[in-house]
């Protein structure tokens, strides 16, 4: 996987924190964002970037897409 930048980090961190770790418990960008206090913005494209690198795994819904992390740091 690529190297990391802060936001990106952070945004993992966060899934990390909230339980995303498989497909059963995905978040979306709004948990995300209350959780980290980031704008929306911010996040979404953070999100975008941590798919296009493979660190974790967008799932398209209904309403919202969720997101897990498919490869937790230890």
């Amino acid at each position: 996987m690529a190297e990391l930048n802060p936001n990106e980090q952070l945004i993992l961190k966060t899934l990390q924190d909230l339980g995303a770790t498989k497909d059963s418990s995905i978040k979306t960008a709004d948990d995300v964002m209350r959780k980290c206090n980031r704008p929306k913005g911010l996040v979404t494209n953070t999100l975008v970037a941590l798919v296009q690198k493979g660190a974790i795994k967008r799932v398209a819904r209904e309403k919202a897409a969720g997101y897990y992390v498919l490869q937790a740091k230890k």
